[in-house]
């Protein structure tokens, strides 16, 4: 089983666009398709042209990281879609050991863990992701956390018809939203415990830059799931 995984990678006026696209090329799983979505960049789209053969380059109007991840999910061809911001790295094992991992279980969504890295690419904590959750324990952390990084994720393609697409109205908590609505939907998200994703934290990241902005939709978003959260956990294994 060598199912095609398709790699989509967001981008948006980002000096590491090249950094990203290389740890994509240099998976050392062989079926693979790459698409990096060009926000509207106004700059460093230059840093794509030397892999410009090895990828799928889509363009569009400006509109977040939401509406460039959902058009690259329209146009993806694999099996299964993995989800890389133009500002980390995959390891070169990422897909790979990932495949194997929700083949072997059979599950449709999946996440791992991660290392932090600094602007100079310097790992500056190892397995931030933490120890692997229960299904009701992992639940009940939605109502106060996000502990899914979205760059870790790995999605079966058909869940994308079921569950529809990510949330366009919330440009910054798109993946937060996406994980709790997976869950109440029936969705098992499966921890896959190894660090197979870097996750740059600079100054110039939005998670940094929009951080007042952030807060507002993660108010919004726990009102409108955390009493459905708390009522499925409530009625599950401990």
């Amino acid at each position: 089983m060598n199912p095609k995984v398709t790699i989509i990678i967001p981008f948006y006026n980002c000096p590491y666009i090249a950094e990203a696209i290389k740890s994509a090329v240099q998976q050392t799983y062989d079926n693979t398709e790459i698409i990096v979505v060009d926000d509207g960049s106004t700059k460093y789209a230059r840093l794509i042209k030397p892999y410009e053969k090895k990828v799928y380059y889509l363009g569009k109007a400006n509109g977040g990281t939401a509406t460039a991840l959902n058009h690259g999910i329209r146009h993806a061809s694999g099996e299964y879609v993995a989800w890389l911001s133009s500002d980390d790295l995959f390891y070169k094992n990422k897909v790979k050991h990932q495949v194997q991992f929700m083949q072997q279980i059979g599950a449709p969504i999946s996440y791992t863990n991660f290392n932090y890295i600094n602007k100079s690419g310097v790992v500056t904590r190892h397995a931030a992701g933490g120890d692997p959750l229960s299904p009701a324990a992992l639940c009940r952390s939605f109502l106060d956390s996000n502990p899914v990084n979205g760059c870790t994720v790995m999605i079966r393609r058909d869940v994308f018809d079921q569950l529809g697409l990510f949330d366009e109205g919330l440009p910054y908590t798109h993946d937060y939203e996406y994980w709790m609505r997976a869950v109440l939907r029936g969705y098992t998200l499966s921890y896959l415990n190894e660090n197979l994703t870097a996750y740059r934290w600079h100054s110039a990241m939005g998670t940094v830059r929009h951080s007042s902005v952030i807060a507002g939709e993660i108010e919004a978003v726990r009102s409108r799931y955390s009493e459905p959260l708390r009522n499925l956990a409530a009625h599950m294994p401990a």
